[in-house]
């Protein structure tokens, strides 16, 4: 069994960025560890699609509107704007799906 384990690559919190350059560093960090985490989320579709006897059960609206609740919830509670998680959320959801319908289809179709 592999879980991802979250590491970040040294950088300074944005309080303390001086140039573009830090600026950059902090982001570029950050988005190593989201594609970390997204390719761990990734692997849950592929799960999904072999649990899911039937195709018509990948889309799935009220699970998706429930996840974006619940990201709108957190983003709330740690400061993020609901105006970025949202439909970063909703792109999120559409390509997973996306994804898990392809999976689907190479393992059951």
């Amino acid at each position: 069994m592999k879980i991802t384990t979250l590491h970040v690559d040294e950088h300074l919190a944005p309080a303390d960025c001086r140039t573009m350059a830090d600026v950059r560093q902090g982001v570029d960090a950050l988005d190593r560890a989201l594609v970390l985490l997204l390719t761990e989320r990734q692997g849950f579709m592929d799960a999904a699609a072999r649990i899911k006897a039937d195709r018509t059960k990948v889309f799935d609206r009220a699970r998706i509107e429930d996840v974006v609740e619940k990201v709108k919830a957190a983003a709330r509670q740690t400061g993020l704007s609901e105006a970025i998680v949202e439909p970063v959320w909703r792109t999120l959801i559409d390509r997973c799906i996306a994804y898990e319908y392809d999976s689907w289809d190479k393992t059951k179709g």
